[in-house]
């Protein structure tokens, strides 16, 4: 066998310390590994608050049915889903303090719960809901004189 030549040997050193080099860098690459990190979520959203857009006046026996319709006031820093808002009559009050003979049987609630069914962006008058409706009732043969001027309270619930 013939003795390598310098130029020979210095060829086979470098291709042999290119292919170790190149073995390095595959077991860097492809070197496994674990680790570990944290997520937190908010712990909790303050209530958002329903607003009646709607204004109902002058409801007097016989009269039509008149329909709610309101907006929202979300104080979180995201959204908020809101399923439904369900309406009911909280009170009647006749220049701030309870009517006498007035009351909710005077009026009529229909369709008070509102299905909305979306998320609510944060801010102020977002979103909307509507559908439930206010009459007041005609009650045949009964004096409804305190009812006039009265107010009537709405009450608001989401879920």
């Amino acid at each position: 066998m013939r003795k390598p030549t310098k130029k020979t040997t210095a060829i086979m050193v470098a291709a042999v310390t290119v292919l170790a080099g190149g073995g390095a860098a595959f077991a860097y690459w492809t070197a496994g590994g674990s680790g570990t990190g944290t997520a937190t979520t908010t712990a909790s959203t303050a209530n958002i608050t329903v607003v009646q857009t709607s204004t109902v006046t002058a409801m007097q026996p016989g009269d039509s049915a008149q329909t709610l319709t309101g907006k929202f006031n979300n104080t979180n820093s995201g959204p908020v889903y809101v399923g439904t808002v369900t309406a009911s009559i909280a009170s009647v009050t006749k220049a701030g303090v309870p009517a006498t003979t007035c009351n909710a049987s005077d009026y009529t609630l229909t369709g008070a719960a509102m299905t909305v069914g979306t998320e609510v962006p944060a801010g102020s008058a977002q979103g909307a809901w509507t559908g439930a409706q206010i009459k007041f009732n005609n009650k045949t043969g009964v004096n409804q004189d305190d009812c006039k001027g009265a107010t009537v309270n709405l009450a608001y619930t989401i879920s």
